[in-house]
């Protein structure tokens, strides 16, 4: 088996599309030898805990109504090319994602941790649910068969922010200043979203090295 460590938000959409890039690659390798395991990034770690609203967020940071439009002109072009379901129209605030980040790190413990990634995806850029709220994350952790009332009790507590927090900065340390970023084999970095084509090259150079070594 080869690791497959994924370092994303899940508010960033490229991260979506890279995932959805990624998925439509491995149906090709029902056999893929990729292990998965998602770590924290926080794209706004200053976020207030509440979020903000999402279009005085985008203006503010894209500096205006047309230069956001602008900005995320590729963001619809990639998904629309890629079939990532995106529904900006409901997508009413940019939350703070630490407690998101918690929940996937909790999920890792019970193996969940790519199922929870991907309702989280869901939950945010096709739904347009609030992410932060903690009755959305116990909602979503629910239905990933994990415990919701443990996860809320988790959720209300300080459990593990620090390490998410100390993940995050680690990964910057090693020169992670985008996402989604990919490490094959904890040596070769593939960043940005890349197209299924570029993952179905990487697979069988893999499984080709991995037959020849066997």
């Amino acid at each position: 088996m080869v690791k497959l460590d994924i370092i994303s938000d899940p508010i960033c959409p490229w991260c979506y599309i890279g995932k959805t890039n990624l998925d439509k690659a491995l149906l090709q390798f029902p056999d893929h030898p990729f292990v998965m395991e998602w770590h924290p990034f926080q794209l706004n770690p200053d976020m207030p805990a509440e979020g903000m609203d999402r279009r005085a967020y985008l203006e503010a940071k894209f500096g205006g109504k047309d230069a956001a439009v602008q900005a995320y002109a590729p963001v619809v072009e990639h998904a629309e090319k890629t079939g990532a379901v995106i529904n900006f129209d409901a997508i009413k605030t940019t939350p703070n994602t630490i407690d998101a980040h918690r929940l996937i790190h909790w999920a890792g413990i019970e193996q969940r941790q790519t199922f929870v990634v991907d309702l989280l995806f869901k939950a945010y850029f096709v739904d347009g649910r609030d992410i932060s709220n903690h009755e959305v994350l116990a909602d979503i952790a629910d239905t990933a068969e994990m415990d919701a009332a443990t996860i809320t009790k988790l959720l209300g507590s300080d459990a593990d922010i620090e390490d998410i927090r100390a993940r995050d900065a680690h990964s910057r340390k090693m020169g992670v200043n985008s996402v989604p970023t990919f490490i094959v084999a904890q040596q070769h970095a593939v960043p940005g979203a890349q197209p299924p084509e570029t993952w179905v090259s990487v697979i069988t150079e893999i499984m080709d090295k991995l037959e020849e070594d066997a």
